[in-house]
């Protein structure tokens, strides 16, 4: 089992890295094993990782084998011990993200695929220097019961019962980004009103491959 998630850790960070979310060795990625958890280690990159160099943690902190974790480990052991619906953590500096992360913008329901995060807009963290359990707090906090959102002047977080769907929203959130990038070149969006929004999470607890993401939330969103 470890040395298949491990596998599949690494794979998913080679997937990230060929659709443009991460460059070198930014970024970072989890997931649950049991009451432990596995980690992408600090300052490799894909290319140069093997599965044999990803690192297994227990939610003290402690960390074991050969690779230090990465730095940014303390959100990604304080998302999976606060949320038993989450299996999975991709954290990446995809551009598009990290464009409105450094201004410090949420991305608002310009697009009803915003629902795929759950709420209805992707909210974005005050700043913390990265790896500190500050800025865990704050991406807690921010993210609330939703599986996305931007962390100030760094990046953004993408959750998922498995690595399949926490790349998968990571994937999403960035052509959010990059559509409302776009729009902003011509003028601002039609913003879709909070009524709108919990019609869309409505009918996304039955939609396709979403639909157990959202079901069991409460589907009540304001912006």
């Amino acid at each position: 089992m470890k040395k298949e998630l491990a596998a599949k850790i690494l794979a998913t960070a080679k997937a990230a890295e060929n659709r443009g979310l991460n460059r070198g060795t930014s970024g970072n990625i989890s997931a649950r094993l049991h009451d432990r958890f596995l980690i992408t280690p600090s300052g490799l990159s894909c290319k140069e990782m093997t599965a044999d160099d990803i690192v297994e943690m227990d939610f003290e902190g402690k960390s074991g084998g050969l690779r230090k974790p990465s730095s940014e480990w303390r959100f990604h052991r304080d998302i999976l011990a606060n949320r038993q619906d989450v299996g999975a953590v991709v954290h990446t500096h995809s551009m598009f993200a990290t464009v409105f992360a450094c201004l410090g913008r949420e991305i608002p329901a310009l697009h009803y695929m915003i629902a795929v995060t759950g709420g209805s807009a992707i909210r974005c963290t005050p700043y913390a220097i990265f790896g500190s359990q500050e800025l865990s707090n704050y991406i807690l906090t921010t993210l609330q019961k939703q599986k996305a959102c931007l962390i100030q002047n760094h990046g953004m977080v993408a959750l998922g019962r498995d690595l399949d769907e926490a790349l998968s929203i990571a994937v999403e959130v960035e052509t959010l980004c990059e559509q409302y990038w776009r729009v902003l070149q011509i003028g601002e969006p039609q913003i879709l009103s909070a009524e709108q929004m919990n019609e869309v999470l409505e009918k996304f607890k039955k939609y396709g491959q979403w639909a157990s993401s959202i079901e069991g939330q409460d589907g009540k969103y304001s912006n």
